[in-house]
Parts: structure tokens; C-alpha cells; sequence
């Protein structure tokens, strides 16, 4: 019972802590660059490691968020498209970086090590990519393919639908 109630009492610490901004239209621009690093503690800095013509960006604002993006994955896999895609759990805010250690423990824990490689935990920018993207609707995953030059050039913020997922397929298959 003590453990629930510390847990909750957390949660309403971290959750009156973060900004509110509004949902953005990201088509066309360029993605901000930020640091992070994967589950397998490779440091990361986003877009310039990423060499690929075209990289999916999954970006998930609270543990909820992983519910859609488990969606897209499964939509991504079962439609059979090809792209490289990560997973950016984006977190905001000083106090949850002071436990990202505890954080990334409880992810390894519940993602297989095999996709370590492919989450990575953005901290220090946290707040700075939800500015960019907007988050309301919290629960609901960003998805942002970049090309090589860090382009936008698909963005969706309104949580898994099958008629999001050809469209982005359209876009990827247009530019390959």
C-alpha cells in the first residue's frame, strides 16, 4: 500500500513538472538536433548519426505512448515496409533525468535485448522535442520519417490508424 501511494505521489510530482505546448505541423522542416542514448548505452545524436535515406522516428511522451507505438510496429512489420525505425522514449524535465538510471532499467526490462539498439532515451532534450512536435495528447506516439539530411518529410501525431500507416508507406515507397 505504502508503495503505491509513493508511486502515485511521484507520478503527480513528475506529471505537474512538465510544459504544455501545442501540436505542430512538422512536414518540410528540419528535425532539431538532440542527444540520446539507446538501451545499449550508445550515445546517440539525432539526425547526424543516422545515414539512412529515410529513418523512422517512433517518439513516445509517457509509458502510456508505448501502446501505439507497439502499433505501428506491428502495422509496420505486417504491411512489410522497409525502413529503418527507433523508438525515442522523450522525456522531459530535470527530475526524471535524475532517475534515468531507474528508468532505462525498468525499459530493459521489459523490452528484449535484441531491440536495445533501436530505443533510445531522449533526457536532456526532452523538452525541446516536445516543443517542436507539440504534446498534446501525450498518449498518442509522434511518428516523424526523416530523410538523410534530417528532413521531414512524414509526421503523424494522431495515435495508430491503418489509412496513417499507407500513407506513410506511400511516402517511403515515393522516395526510394
Amino acid at each position: 500500500m505504502l508503495r503505491s501511494v509513493v508511486g502515485l505521489m511521484f507520478f503527480i510530482f513528475l506529471s505537474g513538472c512538465s510544459s504544455q505546448y501545442p501540436n505542430q505541423n512538422l512536414v518540410g522542416k528540419q528535425f532539431p538536433t538532440i542527444s540520446g542514448e539507446s538501451l545499449e548505452q550508445q550515445q546517440f545524436t539525432i539526425p547526424t548519426d543516422f545515414n539512412n535515406a529515410q529513418t523512422l522516428l517512433l517518439i513516445g511522451y509517457k509509458q502510456d505512448s508505448q501502446f501505439d507505438i507497439d502499433r505501428w510496429l506491428i502495422g509496420l512489420d505486417m504491411s512489410g515496409i522497409n525502413v529503418t525505425a527507433y523508438e525515442l522514449p522523450t522525456i522531459q524535465g530535470m527530475v526524471p533525468r535524475m532517475f534515468s538510471t531507474f528508468i532505462d532499467s525498468g525499459m530493459r526490462k521489459g523490452i528484449p535485448k535484441e531491440l536495445w539498439g533501436g530505443v533510445i532515451t531522449i533526457y536532456k532534450d526532452g523538452d525541446a522535442v516536445q516543443a517542436f512536435t507539440g504534446n498534446e495528447n501525450p498518449n498518442n506516439s509522434r511518428i516523424v520519417l526523416i530523410d538523410g539530411s534530417g528532413k521531414i518529410i512524414y509526421f503523424y501525431d494522431r495515435g495508430f490508424s491503418v489509412a496513417a500507416l499507407n500513407e506513410l508507406k506511400m511516402v517511403i515507397d515515393k522516395k526510394q
